[in-house]
């Protein structure tokens, strides 16, 4: 787990990286900067941005590959240069962008029978991974929450991210589930502060 100090660092260095990027076309991997000794532990790790809050872009690390800081620098250019699905996020666009991280934990495969999957998944919890054959589809733990996602509506949209039949989840696709702890940008730039989406998750119940 992270502290408080951590995550806002975590999201300093995210926006270090884009800002970087945007004004020198160089990478930026953290090697430079002095952090905290978590940041040079093998961590999971996306970084999500959003304008006006709409998504405009996420990629990550879903697995622990790389030291947590230059998975964030990594991903945090990824999202915003990378992602297929958008244009490369332009420096004016960057008052306007804030900036999410959430830090995983190693995934882990839900080893049950497949009509028992949606009882094994705990909303603003859990985050999926989908794996059939060649392809897979990952949500974050926000994501169902954030979507008024139900278990059963969580996996179809997982399997869909994989480019499999939404109900792939119990016809044998592999389910992995993770846990994440956010820390985002309240406003472009501004204070960060960590993320609890079990409350949406509750109120939803």
């Amino acid at each position: 787990m992270l502290t408080e100090e951590e995550g806002k660092t975590a999201v300093h260095l995210a926006r270090d990286a884009i800002e970087t990027y945007l004004r020198t076309g160089e990478m930026m991997d953290g090697s430079e900067i002095q952090l905290p000794s978590i940041f040079d532990e093998p961590r999971g790790v996306f970084v999500t941005l959003s304008k006006n809050g709409e998504l405009r872009g996420c990629i990550g690390h879903p697995y622990g590959d790389s030291p947590l800081k230059h998975a964030i620098t990594d991903s945090a250019i990824s999202a915003g240069f990378r992602d297929p699905r958008f244009p490369p996020v332009r420096i004016d666009e960057m008052t306007f962008v804030t900036i999410e991280v959430t830090v995983l934990t190693r995934p882990e495969q839900i080893n049950v029978e497949p009509r028992d999957l949606p009882s094994s998944i705990k909303i603003g919890r859990h985050g999926l991974i989908v794996k059939s054959g060649y392809r897979q589809g990952l949500l974050l733990p926000q994501v169902a929450p954030e979507n008024q996602m139900d278990e059963v509506e969580f996996l179809g949209h997982t399997c869909l991210k994989a480019g499999l039949p939404p109900d792939a989840w119990a016809t044998g696709a592999e389910v992995y589930c993770f846990e994440g702890q956010i820390f985002s940008e309240k406003e472009p730039n501004g204070e960060v502060f960590e993320k609890d989406i079990r409350e949406k998750a509750c109120l939803k119940e």
